[in-house]
């Protein structure tokens, strides 16, 4: 292997070994050459790189088994692997860490020092961080296209009320899914609608009538349209109740609870209604009834069903939770302060309205978050100074969180499309390669039939028979093929 003369390269022993301590190999990675040393590669004999040392008294077998091609006159091995990620890799043999560069994709990576058998804990804790979080995203690609999958699956071993769950389920939770579901979704959004609005205009006295005992009570017409989709929300909740696949998880679930606390009322009302008289007397049945129609705006929280915006909020909301914390405790300290100040400086006005400190944390809250109603305000100049620096200072405690609310926001959201986005591709490759594969299998029992045909006349019968369920279905399955690539692209 080694070339006569050359100086380069250090002396064979005469038992076939090299020394390795100084032993130079070149290895050339999709087009980038790199020489390396024996010192450097032994600090780490388990890598690829360590053992192409030891290799060259192998023979070419050895050798061929750890690279792709190998020149015996340059000594030179040849492998077809991404030269990016073999820059970032061999840093380990000289600073005996690894830091991926940006733009290298963290799976690719990865495959890549498994390949040079380099142990992923010399990858970086920051490298290691970005590696997880793609294997997070894979994994939910992963689950959301086995979703699908299974929404589109039919088992034929399942029965027929089995099959009937999973067609409600898809019907009412898939707005996607179908047509018909998109209407549902928009009928189910439309009666959360009109009875938020029936709750509102309930209220205004001239809309309202008085029954026998002088009691104002909402209009008959507005209790119809509102019996009217309480029964909607309580068929909707009933029939996704036995359409679940996990009736617990279902029942324990945020959004669920929610629309449990919009429909509760109304029963609970009917009831105390019909039965409370006997209990207990009418005027507190009353008070209970009219405190439970306050909980009918949890309605207004089914919105979020229906609004990929307001679950993304409301999950960026809930990553926040330590800055919004950092703001309350801001917040808290702020208005302690500023209302002990005003307390104090206000005391040696006559008509001061800051009666105690506690009464004074009304003034600090509406003050530091500028809202300032105007029914307590300071009278000395001392006062006005406190209340101008308590301004300041909560504008600024405010701001302070804002922007990292918006960036868990703005991420979430992006990875979420990214989400949505690589499921519908993995499918559509899915399809393309069943699309294939049946429009292959299709030509060759085609290709059968005319071999078959050319044996005699009795043929000629079979294949006018598998005409219409075979060519056909092959003209199909290359159109759908052509639509889908073109789709694709």
């Amino acid at each position: 292997i080694k070339m006569a003369g050359d100086s380069r390269f250090p002396d064979v022993d005469t038992d076939g070994s090299e020394k390795n301590e100084e032993t130079e190999i070149v290895v050339n990675v999709g087009g980038v050459r790199q020489v390396f040393y024996g010192d450097n590669l032994n600090q780490y004999p388990e890598t690829r790189l360590a053992e192409l040392i030891n290799c060259l008294s192998g023979g070419y077998d050895s050798i061929f088994s750890l690279c792709d091609d190998y020149d015996p006159g340059k000594r030179e091995f040849y492998f077809d692997r991404d030269p990016d990620a073999f820059k970032c890799i061999i840093d380990v043999y000289y600073f005996g860490e690894i830091h991926m560069k940006k733009g290298i994709c963290p799976i690719c990576f990865k495959n890549e020092m498994e390949f040079w058998k380099v142990d992923l804990k010399f990858l970086d804790d920051c490298c290691k961080t970005h590696l997880s979080e793609k294997k997070e995203e894979l994994e939910e690609i992963a689950r959301r296209v086995q979703l699908i999958l299974d929404d589109l699956g039919v088992d034929a071993s399942e029965s027929r009320w089995k099959r009937c769950q999973k067609y409600i389920w898809k019907f009412l939770e898939k707005p996607e899914s179908s047509y018909p579901a998109r209407v549902i979704a928009v009928l189910s959004f439309l009666f959360i609608l009109i009875s938020s609005i029936v709750m509102c205009v309930g209220t205004i006295p001239d809309l309202q009538v008085v029954d026998a005992e002088g009691n104002r009570m909402e209009h008959p017409t507005l209790d119809s349209i509102e019996t009217a989709c309480i029964g909607w929300f309580t068929m909707e909740y009933v029939l996704r109740l036995i359409s679940s696949p996990n009736k617990l998880h279902f029942a324990l679930s945020f959004m669920n609870i929610v629309d449990v606390l919009a429909i509760l009322p109304f029963y609970v009302s009917l009831t105390l209604t019909h039965l409370g008289a006997k209990l207990m007397e009418l005027s507190n049945v009353q008070q209970a009834v009219q405190a439970l129609r306050i909980m009918r705006i949890a309605r207004i929280f089914k919105l979020a069903r229906h609004s990929s915006g307001l679950q993304t909020l409301t999950y960026a909301l809930k990553r926040s939770f330590k800055e919004l914390g950092l703001l309350l405790m801001y917040l808290a300290v702020g208005i302690f302060v500023f209302s002990a100040l005003g307390y104090t400086m206000e005391q040696s006005h006559p008509e001061t309205l800051f009666k105690s400190i506690p009464q004074s944390f009304w003034w600090a809250i509406i003050t530091m978050t500028t809202v300032g109603y105007g029914d307590i305000y300071p009278k000395t100049t001392l006062g006005k100074l406190n209340a101008a620096i308590s301004f300041l200072c909560g504008v600024i405690a405010i701001a302070l969180p804002i922007h990292p609310i918006i960036n868990n926001f703005v991420r979430y959201y992006n990875k979420q499309r990214v989400l949505e986005t690589a499921a519908k591709h993995e499918l559509e490759l899915m399809e393309l390669n069943s699309a294939e594969g049946k429009a292959a299998s299709s030509k060759s029992e085609l290709e059968d039939l005319a071999r078959e045909s050319k044996e005699g006349p009795f043929h000629s019968s079979r294949l006018k028979v598998s005409h219409s369920d075979t060519f056909i279905h092959l003209l199909s399955e290359e159109k759908h093929y052509r639509t889908r690539l073109q789709s694709c692209k």
